[in-house]
């Protein structure tokens, strides 16, 4: 579907442009599409569990498709293909920006920010017998980086040239770049997801690995020219493979729509997700900071008015600027 077909997808799913909270439930679609991203990764798994809890609180069927991630995400919901995203901060502002690798040119103005969900860590996964057990010695290795568009295609082969490391790079989703790993057909799978990463988990269920991430010292040499990058850590829990906290540097993630979904839509999806912490965290752990006070993680995308109205009511003070 085209961004000129928009005005169509909208009619066709029966969204009344400016409705007001109070009528637009009629024009609810009863069939919602939520982008996410390769099986075996976070957003997946996540975007299901939020689309089960919206499923049961407003009677709609969300269901979670899987895609190449947030690049790809984002232009889905701007040109109306999918009716809610999730994305990381960094590829969602370069679309914001006109900067899309999808649709080069196009400002993606139209999407609303629904709610905070989890920083997504980069991480590497390596097999313990192949002597990997860094950034540094990924140099003149082949690494699998996750689907196209997603995450870690968009920063990983940036990051690599930064420290001047040679790093052939293969783009597939992360259970099969995973079993990749373990077959010998890739040295390591470097990865950007909500911890831990279930296809991580998978593999060193089966043989022993090294996850690391990058160094306090190599994050020195490129955070500067990204600012959207914030120092994070790897709990050792996360992985049986840890002994320790491992450093890592992070992006935050959160549920997007666009601008003319229903009101009284979005404000019931902020509601079930915000109101049900617990039932989240089990969908994966990740969404131990899916909590209200993270909305001030977002910095640019306006939030949709239906979602502003739950902040409010709660106490969260949306700024004036952030209002969508």
């Amino acid at each position: 579907m085209k961004l000129t077909n928009l005005t169509l997808f909208v009619f066709c799913t029966g969204v009344t442009l400016g409705a007001s909270a109070d009528s637009d439930r009629d024009s609810w679609p009863s069939s919602l599409t939520i982008g996410t991203g390769s099986q075996g990764a976070t957003y997946y798994i996540y975007g299901s569990g939020w689309g089960n809890l919206a499923s049961e609180a407003t009677g709609a069927s969300f269901g979670a498709e899987v895609t190449g991630g947030p690049v790809q995400n984002v232009t889905l919901v701007q040109m109306g293909e999918h009716e809610f995203g999730m994305v990381t901060t960094g590829p969602a502002y370069e679309a914001w920006r006109g900067n899309s690798e999808l649709a080069p040119g196009v400002e993606h103005t139209d999407i609303r920010a629904v709610f905070p969900m989890y920083q997504t860590a980069l991480q590497v996964i390596a097999l313990s017998g192949s002597g990997i057990s860094s950034i540094s010695d990924l140099d003149g290795k082949t690494v699998g980086i996750g689907p196209a568009g997603g995450t870690g295609d968009m920063y990983y082969p940036q990051l690599f040239e930064k420290l001047g490391l040679n790093v052939r790079t293969r783009n597939a989703g992360a259970a099969d770049q995973a079993s990749q790993v373990q077959d010998g057909l890739l040295d390591a799978f470097a990865f950007a997801a909500g911890i831990p990463v279930s296809a991580f988990s998978q593999l060193e269920a089966q043989v022993d690995v090294n996850i690391f991430s990058f160094s306090e010292e190599e994050m020195e040499v490129f955070l500067e020219d990204f600012p959207e990058f914030s120092p994070a850590t790897i709990p050792a829990s996360a992985y049986s493979s840890l002994d320790e906290d491992t450093s890592a540097i992070s992006l935050w993630n959160f549920a997007i729509t666009h601008k003319d979904m229903p009101e009284s839509l979005v404000y019931e999806v902020t509601k079930a997700v915000m109101e049900n912490h617990e039932r989240m965290v089990q969908v994966h752990g990740s969404a131990s900071e899916t909590v209200p006070e993270n909305f001030v993680e977002n910095t640019f995308i306006p939030w949709h008015p239906g979602a502003v109205r739950w902040f409010e009511e709660n106490g969260y003070d949306i700024p004036e600027e952030l209002r969508g």
